[in-house]
This record gives structure tokens, sequence and C-alpha cells, in this order.
């Protein structure tokens, strides 16, 4: 019945984590809660039980809160395909692609979808925690605003602004914030939080007391870096980073420019068997790599442009040729093959690319999307595991005639004929326990056994102890209305 929002000074100052352990400590109290962002741009996108997609961060808000995930719970979605263009998804259903200037017009008129969201979960459950986006500073954005001041004003929704120490000025994060919003909009704000503070929290104590003095708000607190959220799933791209290095197999990941779904790789990057490297622009793939896998994007024939800029396709040559594998997931799937046909522009410039031609697979965007998940069979050991498919594009050829796995009986995926190359569009399929444990035997690999679901919730019951340890959680929940 009331709801409470999160914003921030910035981009990547920690709000996703922090309204994820909001949302479990909630829960721990006994309170009915539910995540909700106004909109959120991100290429990492979790399928919904109402069969649409919604931003990563907010499904793993659902996990903390207990839910499923809902197309409620994200009802605008920017899924970037170039530097200057995004589609555009609203309630879970894409609508269109446009340019930056054309989403400025078309944004207010989403206010309505958004605050129909809202109030559905409003009207469900005792506490709604709202996470901004970017920063209310900037107030040349703020006519139109569906994201923080915007949607605060409309939803009359408190405020609570949140800052990042670890990146610096944090004193004139928070008073800068204050000194440009509106007097209207200051009013809305009911105090200040800080986060990701490393050493000892006290040694803030004067800069707190400043920023108190300086804005008249109430601080809710300093809240410590929280050492294990490299357990959780990220939804920024700003996040990706290298597991521990712990000899054994390596995985190595190519980061793409429009990387998407990159949380597939958390569950490989946990096993102790295993050293992951989430490999960066101008890097190259290291000769010792056992497995190289080519990820989701959200621009296919852009990234694919992008991966022949660094020079990783002659690396992925020579890393076959030394009796290396290859797994492509999606888009990945889609570059391993021999060309990519989008006749409409449907990903960015009407237009085809010739692939890697790893797979013997050609690829023809549609424009239908396909949103589900999905229970599957490995196609070689007939073991099932779970997952989900969210991609444009039909992909077809001889190497599909062995397939990867199965789907309510149909082929799945593609693999080349000396095993070595596998392409697929199933996501997710590494958190499946018993799936991962057998891929990793495949290369000689014992699982460490833990499951990874269980780690991800014993990670949030982790961080709802750290806010209620360093955060004033009973004022924040107080503040809501």
């Amino acid at each position: 019945m009331t709801a409470i929002m999160i914003q921030g000074t910035g981009s990547n100052v920690g709000k996703s984590m922090l309204v994820a352990g909001l949302c479990r400590a909630a829960q721990q109290r006994g309170l009915s809660v539910a995540p909700f962002k106004p909109q959120n741009m991100s290429n990492n996108a979790a399928v919904t039980s109402d069969g649409g997609e919604i931003g990563r961060a907010q499904a793993l808000q659902a996990l903390a809160s207990g839910l499923t995930p809902h197309t409620d719970m994200n009802p605008v979605l920017l899924k970037p395909e170039t530097d200057v263009g995004s589609q555009v998804v609203v309630q879970g259903r894409r609508i269109a692609t446009v340019k930056a200037r054309e989403y400025a017009t078309l944004k207010p008129t989403l206010m309505a979808s958004v605050l129909e969201s809202f109030d559905r979960l409003k009207a469900q459950y005792d506490l709604v925690i709202v996470e901004g986006a970017g920063s209310p500073a900037e107030v040349n954005l703020r006519h139109g605003d569906i994201a923080n001041m915007g949607f605060a004003e409309a939803a009359n929704v408190p405020v609570i602004l949140c800052g990042d120490i670890d990146r610096g000025g944090v004193i004139a994060q928070v008073v800068g914030t204050q000194s440009v919003m509106s007097e209207a909009d200051n009013a809305l704000v009911s105090g200040f939080m800080i986060n990701k503070f490393r050493g000892d929290p006290s040694l803030f104590d004067d800069g707190y007391q400043m920023i108190v003095d300086h804005t008249g708000w109430v601080g809710f607190g300093v809240c410590p870096w929280f050492r294990d959220a490299w357990r959780l799933p990220a939804e920024d791209a700003l996040d990706i980073r290298s597991g521990p290095q712990n000899g054994g197999l390596k995985i190595v990941c190519l980061t793409l420019s429009r990387i998407a779904n990159f949380d597939d790789m958390d569950p490989l990057a946990q096993e102790p068997g295993v050293s992951m490297v989430m490999l960066k622009a101008g890097e190259v793939i290291p000769a010792d790599a056992d497995l190289v896998i080519v990820p989701g994007s959200k621009s296919t024939r852009g990234d694919l442009a992008f991966l022949r800029d660094q020079g990783w396709d002659v690396d992925l040559m020579a890393h076959y040729r030394r009796g290396g594998h290859v797994l492509g997931i999606c888009g990945g799937y889609q570059m391993l093959g021999t060309v990519i046909r989008d006749p409409d522009g449907i990903e960015g410039t009407a237009g085809e690319s010739t692939g890697l031609g790893l797979l013997d697979v050609t690829t023809d965007m549609i424009s239908d999307k396909r949103l589900t998940e999905v229970r599957a069979v490995h196609a070689a050991s007939e073991l099932p595991f779970e997952g989900y498919e969210i991609h444009i594009g039909r992909t077809e050829g001889r190497d599909c005639q062995r397939p990867f796995a199965f789907v309510d009986g149909n082929a799945e995926g593609a693999q080349s004929a000396d095993g070595r190359v596998t392409g697929s569009y199933l996501h997710g399929m590494f958190a499946d326990d018993a799936w991962r444990a057998a891929f990793l035997a495949g290369f000689g690999v014992t699982g460490s056994g833990v499951g990874y679901a269980d780690g991800v919730q014993r990670a949030l019951d982790d961080l709802a102890d750290h806010v209620e340890t360093h955060l004033d959680v009973t004022g924040i929940f107080a503040a809501a209305r």
C-alpha cells in the first residue's frame, strides 16, 4: 500500500543492489514487497512469468522479494542496439526501435503505462521499492521524465538519494544534486544515504554531517562495500568482471560492445575448477584457453564487426586449429554461422554480413521475438535442463542436423561435425546444477556440487543483513507512503 523510491547521484552508484537488499530485508520482516523500476536501460534482460521481458536487476529484486518476475516490475525497458538508438520494450513487448532524439518525444507518452503497472503492484503489496535510473541531477532531461523525479511527482512517491563514495566527491554529489533540482523536486526527497564505503565508516562522520548541514535532509546511513556482490547476477555492463583465476579449465568470454545476458557466465565463474576470463576490447584470446564463448548481443551484425575490429576472428580460428572448443549463445550462435541477413534493418542498418564460418548455418532476422522459459534435453547426454529464449532471428543449415538440444521434441541449436563448435539460442543453461556439472565433466572438470540458485539466495540473505546492519532500514520503510 506504500512506496519508497531510491534514486542515485549518478549511474552505477549501487541502487539496484540496495533495492535488492531492502526487498529481502522487507520480506524477512514479514512484509509483502515488490520491486519497481519505471524505466531501465539494459541489454541484460530476463523472461517473465507473463511472457515478456524486464531488466535483469528487477528479476533479481523479484527473487529477493520471493516473487516471480513480472513485466509490471519494469514497464519500460530500453535495449541499446547502436550508440544512438535503442529498442523500446513497453510492459514486456517491443514497440519500436528509435534514436535518442525520437525517444525524447516518445517518452512522455509512456507515463500512462508506467503508472498503470505501478498502481497494479501497489494494490497487491504492502510495500513497493522503486529504483530510479541515472540521476535526477540531469535536470536537462527533467521535462517528460518518467524515470526519476517525473515519476516520483506523478506517483507521489518519496525519494531517498543515494551517493557513491567509492568514485569520490560524494559530498558534492549529494549537495550538488540538491542545488540543481527545483524546489518542488527537492520537496519530494526524504533523505540520503551513502553507498560503497571502503574501510572504517566512522572516518566519514564529519563529511556525513556536512551533507546534513548543507541539505537539511535526513541521513539514513553509510553502507560499506558489499564484498559478496560478485555472487549476485550483475545487470550493468560496467560491472562485468572476470571470475577468480583458479587454474583448471580456462574459459574465455568475449565482452562484446552490445553484450546481452552476460550473467549466463556467472555460474561457471563461481566453479572452483574454472578460471573465467571476460576478455575486454583490445585484449588477445589467450593461447591456453580451453573454451571460448561468444555471448549474446543486442546488435549481432554490429558486434560481429566489433569482434573483427579486435582481431578476435583471427584469434578464434587459431584457437580452433589448436583443438580448442567454441560455444556461441544466441547472437554469438548467429555469428558462428556463414551469413546473417537483416533485409528490413530489424537490428540496425539493413543488409547482410558474412559470419565467422565455424558452423554451417545461416540466420535471417525476423520481426517476431521469441520470449519463453524452456525445459530442454541435451542431445548428447539426454540430460534435462532449464533455460530461456529471448531473441530475434531464425537459424537454419546443415549443422542444425546435429542439434545441441531438444525443446518440446524439436531440435535446437547446432554442432560442427567434430563436436568442438556449438551454437544455441538457450540462455541460463549453466544455472542448472546437474547440467553444468555434466558440461564441466566433458572437459575433465569435477563440479563443486554447490547449488547456484541456493548460493544466490544465501547472498541475498547476507545482503539483507548488510543493509540492516549499516542503514536505518526502519526509518527508510517509515518514510514510505
